[in-house]
């Protein structure tokens, strides 16, 4: 398929990738800031533009990948001049219909995954979650996805909202405690990398027993004496309020 890509970050850049992999031809790349366009319009070996005037109306799916507050207006940019083609955001978090009205065929390729530039991650794996305002639209769509995804789903806007939600609980949240983690190991000069063999299994433990047959520790136990002294020794009042509002929900979680 013949496709423009429609901004150049974390998600853009993966995707345009596994896409170009794929066979699919990535005829250009927008994106307002000149040098991350013309960066991930080399890798690619594909013309760039930062106007979007400038944008080819020949391709055949036009995929939006931006912050989510900019699609609507980047869509209504777009839409009426490509009316043949089919465009596409890759949000998890935002609805279908902020396509409607502004392109005449339309849908969603969410790819639930961390993303980042520098990082290449096996697409293959990755659940693709879609949508589209037709049946001929999903199809297409459907193609695409399964071009790259050994694992794409039919999803409504309303259910993938809430896969959003669950995705930031399970990676963002967990990650950032894995930044307060860090942060504690620096003030004693301890290697994070130590951790990453405790961090795989409990990746592992949940593959095969549900997160909460799996959670383990003081929390659970309600263990007051150590949770009072770890408490202590956390570098401020904010992380420490983290810790106690993760305390009491684990704890009470373990007793349902």
């Amino acid at each position: 398929m013949e496709i423009v890509i429609i901004g150049s970050g974390n998600l853009a850049t993966q995707l345009s990738l596994a896409l170009s992999e794929a066979g699919h031809h990535i005829g250009q790349i927008y994106s307002r800031t000149e040098a991350h366009a013309s960066e991930l319009a080399a890798k690619l070996g594909c013309r760039y533009t930062t106007d979007i005037s400038q944008i080819s109306a020949e391709a055949e799916i036009y995929i939006i990948s931006v912050k989510d507050d900019a699609i609507g207006s980047l869509a209504g940019a777009i839409g009426k001049r490509v009316k043949n083609a089919i465009v596409v955001h890759t949000a998890g978090s935002i609805g279908m219909d902020v396509l409607k009205g502004k392109a005449f065929h339309y849908g969603v390729l969410y790819p639930m995954q961390t993303f980042s530039k520098s990082h290449r991650v096996g697409f293959r794996e990755i659940p693709c979650f879609i949508e589209a305002s037709g049946c001929e639209e999903l199809a297409v769509i459907r193609s695409l996805a399964e071009s790259v995804s050994d694992h794409v789903v039919d999803c409504d806007s309303a259910k993938r909202k809430k896969m959003h939600l669950a995705a930031v609980l399970a990676c963002n949240l967990t990650n950032h405690c894995y930044r307060l983690a860090e942060r504690v190991l620096e003030s004693e000069q301890i290697d994070f990398c130590l951790f990453l063999p405790l961090i795989a299994e409990t990746a592992r433990k949940v593959s095969v027993m549900s997160p909460k047959a799996a959670q383990t520790g003081p929390m659970v136990r309600y263990d007051l004496s150590v949770m009072e002294m770890q408490m202590e020794m956390l570098p401020d009042e904010r992380t420490r309020e983290i810790y106690r509002l993760m305390a009491e929900s684990i704890h009470e979680d373990s007793k349902s």
